[in-house]
């Protein structure tokens, strides 16, 4: 007899949970898998597909677009957020950041960090040209330049989670981000990168450019030539 006030109490409760769960919006369907979102664009719509840009493989497009295969999932992540928040600047990706909540993102990234390396060759480091390779892997400490091996590792692997690999980025795009780098369109979790690329000439960038696209970090790249450290 002394269980229906308590009864009734709790029923207002349950009905609530039932009519929010009723209410919820359930998962797109283009946004069940990273895969799904990086070609359609998931709910963002064809104007948001990452394979328009980046490749069916995730391979860039040898040019301004990077290639996103085999990167960190943190670091595509971080990156997602630095465009979101502003700290890199690209029209179009500032608005797929905003498009994207934090769960697409996520199977977005983990998508492609499961994707293999393409193996299509990088640049090719000019015969006799061992100036950028010195650069990149000794630094010039007279300039208080650090050796870029150190963070982006000896064959342009990366050094860490957080440090990405240059090998089989295209050349023109890690030209342009040290760029965007020197002139404050560019930011990060630390200023190393503004300081290093402030230090660079022009020609200095386009040549570590091309010397870092072409390190054997990723499958099917040459080596440097023997001479070079």
């Amino acid at each position: 007899m002394h269980k229906w006030p308590a009864l009734l109490a709790v029923l207002p409760m349950v009905a609530s949970l039932v009519a929010c769960g009723k209410d919820m919006p359930a998962t797109s369907a283009f946004e069940t898998t990273g895969e799904i979102i990086a070609l359609s664009g998931g709910d963002a719509g064809a104007r948001g597909a990452c394979a328009t840009c980046h490749g069916l493989n995730g391979e860039g497009d040898g040019n301004l677009v990077p290639r996103l295969a085999g990167l960190d999932p943190g670091y595509q992540l971080r990156q997602l957020e630095y465009f979101a928040q502003g700290q890199r600047r690209h029209p179009q990706m500032v608005w797929i950041a905003d498009q994207l909540d934090w769960p697409a993102r996520e199977k977005v990234a983990n998508y492609y960090a499961a994707l293999p390396v393409p193996d299509a060759a990088g640049e090719d480091l000019a015969a006799g040209d061992c100036a950028a390779a010195t650069l990149y892997q000794r630094g010039d400490p007279a300039r208080g330049l650090p050796a870029c091996a150190t963070c982006h590792g000896a064959d342009g692997a990366g050094v860490g989670a957080g440090n990405p690999p240059l090998a089989h980025q295209p050349a023109p795009y890690v030209e342009a981000q040290l760029h965007q780098w020197a002139n404050g369109e560019r930011y990060g979790a630390s200023d190393a990168m503004t300081a290093v690329s402030r230090l660079l000439t022009e020609r200095e960038m386009a040549h570590l450019a091309g010397y870092s696209s072409g390190l054997p970090g990723a499958s099917g790249y040459r080596a440097p030539p023997a001479s070079c450290p």
